[in-house]
C-alpha cells in the first residue's frame, strides 16, 4: 500500500464461406447449422474464457488452503448424516478416519459435545481441477469450406446422439449438390409442389424444420444446419446417412 497522501498516476493500457458455386446433382435427397460464419468466430471469447476458469480454480486452490472446518456433534446425530448433510468426500468412512481420535474405536457411537474435522476444503480443491483442465482445452475451430462443414456437423450430431460418417456425408452432398450451399432443384415433383429442394443436401423445408437440430442455424441454406438436419432425417428414415442411396 503506498504512503499515506501518496497517489499513484494509474498506468494506461492500450486495448487492442466464398464458395465457387457448382450445378446440383441428381435426384433430391428430400431430406426434412452453426453457421461457418458462427463458427470461424467461435474462439475470439476464449481467451477471456479460459483466463475467468483458471482464476476460479485458482480461488477454489487458495479456500482449499484455510483450516478445515469443524462440526459440533449434537444428541443424535450419527456419522453417515453428518457426512451426507456435509457432502463428505469419502462418506462417513473418511470421517471416522480424518477423526478416529476423538470418535474412538466404534463409530457408531459419537459423544455430543466432540467437533469433527469436516474437510470439506480438500473437495474444494479436488473440484478445481476439471475446471484448469478445461479452461487449457481450446475452442474448437472449423474451416469455412466443406471439409469444415462436415466436421462441425458431425461434432454436432454426437452431442445429439446421430450417427453418421464423415465419408457418408461427403459422398451424399457431392450426389445432391456437388458441394453448392446454395444448390435448389427448381424442377422435381417438390419443386412442382412449392417445396424445392435446398443446399448441400437438398433438403425440403418442411423436412428441415421437422428434423432440425438445436444449436444450429434455422437456415435451411446454412451448410451445417443443412447437413446436421438431413443426417437426422436420415437416421429416423434409414438408419443413417451412410445408408442412403449406398456407395457410388
Amino acid at each position: 500500500m503506498p504512503a499515506k497522501g501518496k497517489h499513484r498516476r494509474p498506468k494506461q493500457n492500450p486495448i487492442t464461406r466464398k464458395l465457387a458455386l457448382a450445378g446440383t446433382g441428381g435426384a433430391a435427397l428430400t431430406l426434412p447449422l452453426i453457421s461457418a460464419t458462427t463458427a470461424g468466430a467461435a474462439g475470439t471469447g476464449a481467451p477471456a474464457a479460459a483466463v475467468t476458469a483458471v482464476t476460479a480454480a485458482t480461488a477454489a486452490v487458495n479456500v482449499a488452503t484455510a483450516p478445515p472446518t469443524t462440526y459440533s456433534v449434537v444428541a443424535g446425530d450419527t456419522l453417515s448424516e453428518i457426512a451426507a448433510d456435509h457432502s463428505v468426500s469419502g462418506g462417513w468412512k473418511q470421517l471416522y478416519e480424518a477423526n478416529r481420535g476423538v470418535v474412538g474405536d466404534n463409530p457408531s457411537v459419537i459423544r455430543p459435545g466432540i467437533k469433527l474435522t469436516l474437510g470439506a476444503q480438500v473437495k474444494a480443491a479436488t473440484a478445481a481441477a476439471p475446471a484448469v483442465k478445461a479452461a487449457a482445452k481450446p475452442a474448437a475451430s472449423y474451416a469455412n469450406n466443406l471439409d469444415g462443414w462436415i466436421r462441425e456437423s458431425l461434432d454436432v450430431m454426437a452431442k445429439h446422439g446421430i450417427p453418421g460418417t464423415y465419408n457418408g456425408i461427403h459422398r451424399n452432398v457431392m450426389r445432391e449438390s456437388s458441394g453448392n450451399p446454395k444448390a435448389i432443384n427448381l424442377w422435381d415433383i417438390n419443386a412442382r409442389n412449392g417445396i424445392p429442394s435446398k443446399g448441400l443436401l437438398q433438403v425440403i423445408d418442411p423436412t428441415f424444420k421437422a428434423y432440425h437440430v438445436p444449436g444450429t442455424s434455422t437456415d435451411s441454406y446454412d451448410p451445417v444446419a443443412n447437413i446436421t438436419a438431413a443426417c437426422n432425417y436420415a437416421a429416423a428414415r434409414y438408419g443413417s446417412i451412410d445408408n442412403v442411396n449406398g456407395a457410388y
